[in-house]
């Protein structure tokens, strides 16, 4: 058993803290040292939602390229998003799209456990989704699905 104290060979609780915020410090410095995951967003210019959102992203450690374009219907098409879960904006990595207000840790654990899927979606624009923050509102709950490749859906994260 440890005992804090002031004898020969034991920790002073100044001793022990100290001990504690280096090997905190030296876990953050290895979190932040990994390389960011990078995805590229592509959004229309006009949507203040979609910028708010990127901000999410980066504030969580990805690095998104931004892309704006007036149609993203090819984008869409090509990433094999179905059009009832159409967005605003939709974000490639790693093979699979995401699409609308999807919370970074979602696809973080996406992007680590590497399901069988298209990607991720979040219908609508849920008031306190990431990038849809509204102050003195209350957040609505909202559901990350998970987009097989055959095009079926299954629960991914509740929020």
């Amino acid at each position: 058993m440890f005992i804090l104290g002031e004898k020969s060979g034991m920790a002073t609780r100044r001793q022990f803290g100290a001990g504690l915020i280096a090997m905190t410090s030296t876990v953050g410095s290895a979190v932040a040292a990994q390389p960011p995951i990078r995805l590229t967003v592509y959004r229309t210019p006009a949507c203040s939602c979609c910028k708010a959102w990127v901000s999410h992203l980066e504030k969580a450690g990805f690095a998104a390229k931004v892309v704006e374009l007036d149609d993203l219907a090819a984008i869409k098409s090509r990433a094999g998003v179905p059009g009832v879960y159409e967005s605003c904006h939709t974000a490639l990595a790693e093979g699979y799209f995401i699409e609308g207000h999807v919370p970074a840790p979602d696809i973080r654990r996406l992007l680590s456990e590497k399901p069988d899927g298209r990607g991720l979606a979040v219908l609508g624009m849920p008031v306190g989704s990431p990038g849809m923050e509204v102050a003195g509102m209350a957040a609505e709950a909202f559901d990350t699905l998970l987009i097989a490749s055959d095009g079926s859906t299954r629960l991914f994260a509740r929020h």
